[in-house]
């Protein structure tokens, strides 16, 4: 999982609808440009003998991005880049019936195979590369809509579902937001910040970088729908990494995500965060290597949070629920218990910072123009609710705002903040004395605590195991007769989701909020959990397969 950048929003709403300020900004001749482009292929764009589009968007992403990357005392880059983005939707046929296949249409492709726009506001410029992405994506849709009527000849029909959803369109110009920070200053911070490995003759590898990123998003439907937003992102990246006594290649990471400038914490702050990385480096080194195992676990809130996003929260995305090529977990459990009672969860894209740190997740509108909401997916363990887009499922004909993408692919219901809440919460102390009941109970060896994880995936494929996998880095081994917390490596977490997440048997009250950036048929898109640490009667672990790799035959040669 995990990169793109998100802002906050200041909205003034009257009659449901936003207001348009247009005063202040630059950039308008992109949204004119897209708007006169629709207009005309609206009322004229019809190949002859052929049905005309019911539906057009248009969605450009404008991105800005800022880096400076610092190894060993020295910048190893600094650059500036920017692009546009186009993607183009072009329906054929009718809401209830179009060429979607299983939600997705569109694509952004001009005569010459690319989706990029002029960076300059030049009005016939970005008109022109419009056009031809239209054309382009009109042909394929009406090819696309007539195998689909061919492939309907033989297939068995099932419950009717419409095509796509009709919403009601939503208008909003934001104010022009830019990225601001002083180049010299950051240049000369990395080179500091980075020097510090220096220290440290056994790190064999480290980087430290700082990004500013600038997102503006605009888009227009036929329908009447129109926006342009503006999000920007700081990042610092931590990454060191090392080579064991038997060859395994250690890693170890941090990142820090920032809305604002000020937010940033001083030099003093950072310097702090690059020595715990390092120090956690250390401890991965010179922990104990693990046979794989199943055991009773405790997975702190970054772990548990990355566990509800790949066992479940993918599974809950509504086109997962329609397409035969994914195993559909929960297509028909609407109304039914899948996991413990005592939790519930909830994807809320509205909300912006969770205990003053800011949510990647958070966004007004989707890619499909559609206003954010708060949605209960799972109340006290029942299902209720699915992530949708604009595609419909069974007993749902609306959005509620999850459909996401990055550049030039077809959104999809996604993730935003996933947020998981617990009826059952200890404090840290109690839920390690539940641990080590537990571990007693089974008459297990020992017990674990996965206190940091490097991310996850999962398999939602028909075709393949229903599965998914995590990567833990920070593992503590607890004995259950001392409480000793021992570290332990080389192993990662394995599982089907329905079982592992039955298998939680209380929480911590110890909420975080993680943030980071998804990968899945639509693209990377930021996201957020907020979870607690989690007390799993049985998680299985297997070992990691790493290639082994001699250390370096001299020193470094700053070491002394």
């Amino acid at each position: 999982m995990l990169r793109l950048f998100i802002t906050i929003i200041s909205l003034i709403t009257y009659l449901g609808s936003y207001s348009i300020s247009e005063e202040k900004r630059q950039d308008l001749n992109v949204l004119h440009a897209m708007e006169q482009e629709l207009t005309r292929s609206i009322k004229k764009l019809e190949l002859e003998d052929y049905i005309k589009p019911y539906f057009i968007s248009y969605l450009i992403k404008d991105n800005e991005i800022n880096q400076i990357i610092g190894r060993y005392g020295a910048i190893m880059l600094s650059e500036n880049d920017r692009s546009r983005q186009l993607f183009v939707d072009v329906r054929v046929g009718d809401y209830d019936f179009d060429n979607s296949d299983n939600g997705k249409s569109g694509g952004s492709k001009d005569v010459f195979g690319k989706s990029h726009i002029p960076i300059d506001n030049d009005i016939d410029a970005i008109r022109s590369i419009i056009w031809q992405a239209t054309d382009s994506a009109y042909k394929k849709s009406l090819t696309q809509y007539f195998n689909k009527k061919a492939k309907n000849v033989q297939k068995l029909k099932k419950d009717f579902i419409q095509s796509f959803s009709k919403e009601k369109p939503y208008e909003f110009i934001g104010p022009e937001k830019n990225i601001v920070f002083q180049r010299k200053n950051w240049r000369e911070k990395i080179r500091k910040l980075s020097s510090i490995f220096k220290e440290y003759a056994e790190i064999y590898n480290s980087s430290i970088s700082f990004t500013a990123q600038k997102e503006t998003i605009y888009f227009t439907n036929s329908e009447g729908g129109k926006y342009i937003t503006d999000d920007i992102l700081y990042s610092i990246y931590f990454e060191a990494s090392t080579i064991s006594e038997d060859g395994n290649i250690i890693k170890n990471y941090n990142s820090l995500y920032y809305k604002s400038i000020d937010e940033i914490p001083n030099f003093d702050a950072l310097e702090r965060e690059v020595r715990i990385l390092i120090d956690e480096t250390y401890i991965i080194l010179r922990a104990k290597q693990m046979n794989p195992i199943n055991v009773p676990s405790i997975l702190e809130p970054e772990a548990a949070g990355i566990m509800f996003h790949e066992a479940v929260g993918h599974r809950l995305e509504g086109e997962r629920q329609i397409d035969d090529s994914q195993g559909q977990t929960f297509a028909q459990r609407l109304g039914s218990r899948i996991i413990p009672d005592f939790l519930t969860i909830i994807d809320d894209h509205t909300l912006k910072t969770f205990n003053d740190n800011s949510l990647l997740g958070f966004f007004v509108f989707d890619d499909q123009g559609i206003e954010g909401s708060k949605v209960t997916l799972v109340k006290n363990g029942i299902l209720k609710n699915y992530l949708l887009s604009r595609t419909p499922i069974k007993g749902f004909n609306k959005s509620n705002g999850h459909g996401r993408a990055s550049y030039g692919r077809p959104p999809m219901a996604r993730m935003s903040n996933l947020i998981i809440k617990s009826q059952r919460e200890y404090t840290r102390e109690e839920l390690k004395e539940l641990l080590i009941e537990e571990v007693k109970k089974q008459n297990k060896e020992f017990g674990l605590i996965i206190k940091k994880m490097i991310g996850g995936e999962t398999n939602t494929s028909s075709y393949d195991f229903q599965a998914y996998k995590a990567t833990p880095l920070l593992i503590h081994r607890v004995d259950p007769h001392t409480g000793k917390e021992t570290p332990v490596r080389g192993v990662e977490i394995v599982g089907t989701p329905l079982i592992s997440i039955n298998k939680i048997i209380a929480t911590g009250n110890d909420y975080k909020a993680f943030n980071g950036f998804c990968g899945a048929e639509s693209g990377y898109v930021p996201v957020s959990t907020i979870a607690p640490s989690i007390l799993i009667s049985e998680i299985e672990l297997q070992k990691t397969i790493t290639e082994k790799e001699r250390k370096p035959i001299l020193k470094p040669p700053f070491s002394n």
